[in-house]
């Protein structure tokens, strides 16, 4: 059974928080209003780490409200390497292995263009019923040269 999968990602808008960390206060209100967005099947937010804060993106529709201290920027999209694990209990070097195998054994390799992202996957029911969120990890690949 394969644990790591294939993603790819559409070139698309995405509402940004702009880099920060948790707790503070722009940050606090990007995480409040992309949670009263309806929940669909997937999640549409994606946090990576950027010049030693973390940048929340969630995906643009057309005609979406948004608080003002927030902008659309343009995302790249591609093809993304999806590892899942336990929400800040991953072992990073074990699941960088993991991927890392996968890419190799299937012609791909990490892009190192873009950033790694991550997304909360767990439901509120889910969550509340296990006790822990799962996370998916998202690698950037490219074919491999």
């Amino acid at each position: 059974m394969q644990s790591i999968r294939i993603y790819e990602m559409p070139t698309c808008k995405m509402v940004s928080s702009g880099t920060g960390m948790f707790g503070e206060e722009k940050f606090n209100k990007f995480e409040e209003w992309f949670s009263s967005q309806k929940r669909s099947m997937f999640p549409k937010d994606f946090l990576y780490w950027e010049d030693g804060g973390f940048h929340w993106l969630y995906m643009y529709e057309d005609g979406m409200v948004f608080p003002s201290e927030f902008e659309i920027i343009n995302f790249q999209g591609g093809l993304y390497a999806v590892a899942t694990d336990i929400d800040q209990k991953t072992d990073s070097e074990l699941m960088k292995a993991e991927v890392d195998k996968f890419l190799n054994e299937n012609g791909f390799e990490r892009d190192m263009s873009r950033p790694e992202l991550g997304n909360i996957i767990t439901s509120p029911l889910a969550h509340e019923i296990m006790g822990y969120e799962q996370m998916d990890y998202y690698t950037p690949i490219k074919a491999k040269k």
